[in-house]
């Protein structure tokens, strides 16, 4: 059997980075920045006060109370230049432009709030609540770096450096389908023999959180050619598909059947449990990748985690690899077959000064309650068969 790193190196070679594109603000949440980003200005461009008070010279405030005419009031966003001297007082608001000549801003809770003559309590130093120009990033600073992943702070400082479009990669339009001809739509009666159809929900959801865009388009029987009908008709809107089940050994496999004549998707055995049964390749003109993942809904979600996450990471211009791992103690005897890489449903708990893991009860491939309940999966190596609780192992956080 190929090993994992084998098929997981494979998969790498073969997805690129998308092309990178120019999108306005609005859709560029989750996106990966693709190029280097500078600042235009100065941030703050001007001295400005950091709350609602008065701007006063420090010097005037040796001893206090002390009683300040109020000459002006001066709002956010005021466009004119101001200016006072010493033994007066400017009402300011936060976000105003500092007069010249004032070198402090005493917050209105110091003191007693009048508007023709102020009482200040408390004497403030030079600087108090000013927000320097320049303070926070200056003309021509590097705000954000190629590869940057844009969340909300990183959309702030966009906007907050002038840009109203900016190049990135974009997410990657990942299609999803099931496959079987007992899969029921969930709110619909089930038929006999039939379930309800899990693994598009699961799968569109793992790619909405590893950064993709996810189209569902949900299950198609066990035949063949309207698998390759329905896959050809999504083709337009992927940049990756995703499928599961019809990859095994028996009769009645779709998936297998309707792309192994094709030639360009190869179908495998994965040392690994579970999830044995895996294929990749590309489809379509455009060459289109696809994994065609185990029908089994904890196999196709531990295929999902080791092989397409890592694979929409590179999509995305973020750096390649498997899946990050952390160490732990499990609180079990662990078993696992020779000659499989298994990765075992747990419940990761980090503290200090240790972290322990505790495999889930129910490890079948159909359990998909038993997945539901883990939050991150033990990774058992192809060489060992046995683990004695208090064994350190590699984890994977889900």
């Amino acid at each position: 059997m190929k090993s994992v790193d084998r098929h997981l190196a494979d998969i790498l070679a073969t997805v690129r980075p998308l092309a990178p594109l120019e999108i306005d603000l609005e859709r560029a949440h989750g996106t990966v920045l693709a190029e280097d980003v500078a600042s235009p200005v100065a941030l703050p461009p001007f001295d400005n006060s950091a709350m609602d008070g008065y701007a006063v010279c420090a010097g005037d405030l040796a001893d206090v109370p002390a009683v300040l005419p109020v000459i002006e009031d001066v709002a956010a966003g005021d466009s004119e230049l101001r200016a006072m001297g010493p033994g007066m007082a400017t009402r300011i608001m936060t976000g105003a432009p500092v007069p010249a000549g004032a070198d402090a801003v005493v917050p209105v809770e110091w003191t007693d709030g009048g508007t023709a003559r102020v009482t200040v309590h408390r004497a403030v130093s030079a600087g108090n609540a000013i927000r320097r120009s320049g303070e926070d990033v200056r003309a021509g600073d590097i705000v954000l770096r190629e590869g940057s992943v844009i969340g909300p702070a990183q959309l702030g400082i966009l906007a907050g450096v002038g840009r109203r479009r900016v190049l990135v990669r974009p997410r990657p339009r990942v299609v999803v389908m099931s496959t079987g001809a007992e899969l029921a739509q969930p709110g619909t009666p089930l038929g006999r023999g039939q379930i309800w159809e899990s693994n598009s929900f699961m799968l569109a959801a793992a790619v909405q959180e590893a950064g993709g865009e996810v189209f569902r388009a949900g299950a198609v029987t066990d035949d063949p050619k309207r698998f390759l009908e329905s896959l050809e008709a999504q083709l337009v809107r992927a940049d990756a598909v995703i499928t599961s089940g019809g990859v095994s050994m028996g009769a009645y496999e779709p998936v297998k059947e309707a792309l192994a004549p094709l030639g360009k998707v190869v179908f495998e055995k994965v040392a690994m449990q579970p999830g044995m049964p895996q294929g990749f390749g590309v489809v379509g003109d455009d060459e289109v990748p696809i994994f065609t993942l185990p029908g089994n809904p904890v196999s196709a979600f531990v295929s999902f985690m080791l092989f397409v996450e890592p694979a929409l990471r590179k999509m995305r211009g973020l750096p390649e690899g498997p899946p990050v791992t952390v160490r732990a103690t499990t609180t079990a005897y662990l078993r696992s077959p020779a000659g499989r890489r298994s990765y075992l449903r747990a419940v990761l708990t980090q503290d200090i000064p240790g972290s322990t893991v505790a495999p889930v009860v129910g490890q079948g491939s159909h359990q998909l309650a038993a997945l539901a309940s883990a939050n991150a999966l033990v990774v058992v190596p192809e060489d060992v068969t046995e683990l004695p609780e208090g064994a350190e192992v590699d984890v994977i956080p889900l």
